[in-house]
């Protein structure tokens, strides 16, 4: 268990920085490409990556998350894996390629066609990496994960800001989605060197494809329910309507998909380990849940005060439309840190069965949601689908924490602290952000304000609310002092 801790101390400090580097490159990317491409650029990209989204979920069939929740797995169980996955990707890729003169009638825009059958292989780069992501992730060898990670995002950046430069238009896009699999997959097989063996139908195998398909399934209802939208708004609204919006849900999601990722693998892996270990498993829970709350409440509040300087730093003035569908979806960034982090426990605890009843019930809610925002565009959709999740978010946290040990009260504890310390902090920014007139340049009106920001909730948070000490101790861990151990992972 000691070596456990070790190695979830080191798989967090590596995981930490390595996010924290990618949060940089995709916004770096993000603020480059806003200033070298036109919204219709993206979305065109976005009509296709809908449906390869769809397919994508497929392409793992859950067998990666098999493979690291099992407690024994064997390596011809993992080389059928492999080449099960092989296959569905390549399905998946002739699938996508099958469609794209469909794709293109469905929006009326026959420059789809070969952007479809190009987004059509990154199926087959994606499912031949799967199983080595699975083994480094079992070994906890997060630090060559990160560094795998930051790797391939760098050099599919790279790749799309030099085509953007060249005027390629939307292939840059279209090529840095399809460099970005084959690279990591390439860094993956040269990080694990380990090479498949051919297939064996063994027992072992049918639960976990049970598992994976199941989960599969989860994620298939997840992610309609979560894109949908963007295929009303590319039907019925136009590639500029869906350009607009979709810069505005990415980069709402950008900051979240960052930290949930960093958090996913580490609490993933090491949650499966001491499943077995009720009060271990508890506080490991709430240590995680508790510090990833603490860093995304910040991240809500500076969303919704300062959106229409960080769009126009970020995106740039033509982008000014951005600005009210992204401060409409704001709401969804906390949602997402109370809801996400619940797939660790009922995931880790092997529920995949009441995970798939949550999804169907979830599904229709959020599309009947933004359903109803649609005949207004993109900023009736973002109400529609903001207003849904924010409804939803309580009965969801607890029916995933029923029965497991874990109570609805022990979630609430932890999100008071750092929820009354954003809204105090929110309050004071506001005020300091009235104080500010527009004459300010965009970027010093927005530094000012994130610094007050943070400040008050920091201080908020440890002094009035008693958290130093908590906080400190993860801090601590950087330096591998034993108190990060007693933090995160200790009963």
């Amino acid at each position: 268990m000691k070596d456990l801790k070790h190695k979830v101390i080191r798989g967090g400090i590596a995981k930490a920085f390595s996010q924290a580097a990618s949060l940089i490159l995709r916004m770096g990317s993000l603020m480059v490409l806003a200033r070298l491409l036109v919204p219709k650029d993206f979305g065109l990209v976005g009509m296709v990556t809908a449906f390869t989204g769809v397919l994508n979920l497929f392409r793992d069939f859950g067998l990666s998350s098999a493979t690291v929740q099992r407690g024994n797995v064997t390596d011809d169980q993992i080389s059928t894996l492999f080449w099960i996955n092989i296959l569905v990707g390549s399905i998946l890729g002739l699938l996508l390629a099958g469609m794209s003169p469909f794709v293109a009638a469905f929006y009326h825009e026959p420059r789809l066609v070969w952007v479809s059958i190009i987004l059509a292989t990154s199926f087959i780069f994606n499912a031949a990496g799967v199983q080595h992501t699975a083994l480094l992730e079992r070994q906890m060898r997060f630090t060559a994960l990160a560094t795998i990670d930051l790797i391939s995002l760098a050099v599919s950046t790279a790749i799309g800001i030099g085509m953007a430069a060249t005027g390629f238009g939307y292939w840059s896009l279209v090529t840095a989605a399809v460099a970005l699999p084959l690279v990591t997959t390439f860094c993956l097989w040269l990080s694990t060197r380990w090479v498949p063996g051919r297939p064996r139908s063994q027992e072992g195998v049918h639960s976990l494809l049970r598992f994976g398909g199941t989960l599969t399934l989860g994620n298939v209802i997840v992610y309609l329910a979560y894109n949908l939208e963007k295929v009303l708004l590319g039907r019925f609204w136009g590639a500029d309507a869906l350009g607009l919006y979709g810069r505005a849900y990415q980069l709402i999601n950008l900051p979240t998909d960052n930290l949930n990722s960093a958090f996913w693998g580490l609490a993933f892996s090491g949650l499966s380990r001491v499943r077995d270990d009720a009060q271990k498993f508890k506080n490991y829970f709430l240590k995680g849940y508790s510090l990833l709350l603490a860093l995304t409440i910040p991240m809500t509040i500076a969303a919704a005060l300062f959106a229409p300087d960080l769009i126009l730093v970020v995106l740039g003035p033509r982008w000014k439309e951005v600005v009210p569908i992204f401060r409409l979806l704001t709401p969804t960034i906390l949602v997402f840190a109370l809801i996400n982090p619940l797939a660790w426990l009922i995931f880790s605890l092997g529920m995949v069965g009441r995970n798939l009843r949550i999804v169907a019930v979830l599904a229709p809610l959020v599309i009947a949601g933004y359903a109803i925002g649609l005949p207004y565009g993109p900023k009736g959709v973002a109400i529609g689908y903001s207003a849904m999740m924010t409804l939803w978010a309580l009965p969801h946290i607890a029916w995933c924490v029923h029965g497991t040990g874990i109570s609805l009260r022990d979630i609430l504890l932890t999100a008071t602290r750092p929820m009354v310390s954003g809204i105090v902090a929110a309050m004071i920014a506001f005020g300091v952000q009235l104080l500010l007139t527009q004459s300010w340049p965009h970027l010093a009106r927005l530094v000012v304000g994130v610094t007050v920001l943070l400040s008050a909730y920091v201080g908020v948070l440890f002094y009035v609310m008693g958290q130093k000490a908590v906080y400190w101790d993860l801090f601590q861990g950087l330096r591998g002092s034993s108190p990060v151990e007693r933090s995160l992972v200790s009963a």
